[in-house]
């Protein structure tokens, strides 16, 4: 399961995704997110769709990696599944004692099911096709109009940037210690959910000393190489945006103008 976490990992490989500006990923992933809870039937949701299998494809990461992250958000999905079909009223499709299912529960059902998979899926395609450094400076320059009003921006995009990345290094921690328990004697699979939640409660000790140790060789290093914060640094490879990235904003746009219409309007 903790294999299956893609979220903070970078694909390296070469695509026309991979090229573009991370302040293009950042707003695409902002205007897909957007666009999900814009519409509400089966056309707004397959204009999704295609577009999101359109950005896969260009992004050259295989289709099976990319999904191997919905396997970690499997029972979010199931207990949203479950809440919508029993608690939504309406027209009773199947009734057992108190409990129904409606016909608009199935519906609102599947909306939620498609809204969470899409925008997974859509938000993994910018952490994967980008790396945490870059991901820092689009943060950062997205952000900087809110430097006027004195926000640290700089320090926000940097601890944002790291978070991202310690969530694959932190994965690998505990896949660690979890082989090195089990080969102890220790019990993660067997027993109820209760039992399963005791048994990780040894995990945490270890987990946190490790993360503390790694954030403070961290803060060392940042230290030692006379890291003060964002005031008057200096970017080694400044972003600019380039012909490709103009198109990449056009495209966007067009993709919600037409979701927006053909959601809302046309159907």
């Amino acid at each position: 399961m903790l294999r299956d976490i893609t979220i903070g990992q970078y694909y390296q490989t070469e695509s026309v995704i991979h090229r573009l500006d991370p302040r293009v990923k950042l707003a695409g992933t902002l205007i897909f997110i957007l666009s999900l809870f814009l519409f509400d039937n089966f056309w707004g949701y397959l204009c999704a769709a295609a577009f999101l299998a359109a950005m896969i494809r260009l992004s050259r990461v295989p289709f099976r990696y990319m999904i191997k992250g919905m396997k970690s958000i499997l029972f979010l999905l199931l207990l949203t599944v479950g809440f919508n079909l029993f608690l939504t009223p309406g027209e009773a499709l199947v009734s057992v004692w108190k409990l129904r299912i409606t016909r608009e529960g199935v519906a609102l059902a599947l909306q939620m099911t498609a809204r969470l998979s899409m925008l997974i899926i859509g938000s993994s395609i910018m952490t994967l096709t980008t790396t945490p450094n870059n991901l820092t400076d689009g943060i950062e320059k997205g952000l900087r109009p809110l430097t006027f009003l004195r926000v640290p921006v700089h320090e926000i995009a940097m601890m944002m940037s790291i978070a991202l990345r310690f969530i694959p290094i932190l994965m690998e921690e505990t896949d660690k210690i979890m082989k090195a328990q089990t080969a102890r004697g220790a019990d993660f699979e067997s027993g109820g959910l209760f039992k399963k939640a005791k048994a990780m409660v040894p995990l945490l000790v270890p987990l946190f000393i490790s993360a503390f140790r790694r954030a403070n060789d961290l803060a060392m290093a940042m230290e030692a190489r006379c890291y003060r914060g964002g005031k008057g640094r200096t970017k080694m490879k400044p972003l600019v945006y380039k012909k490709r990235d103009i198109l990449a904003y056009l495209a966007l746009f067009a993709y919600l103008a037409g979701s927006v219409t053909v959601g809302r309007v046309l159907f």
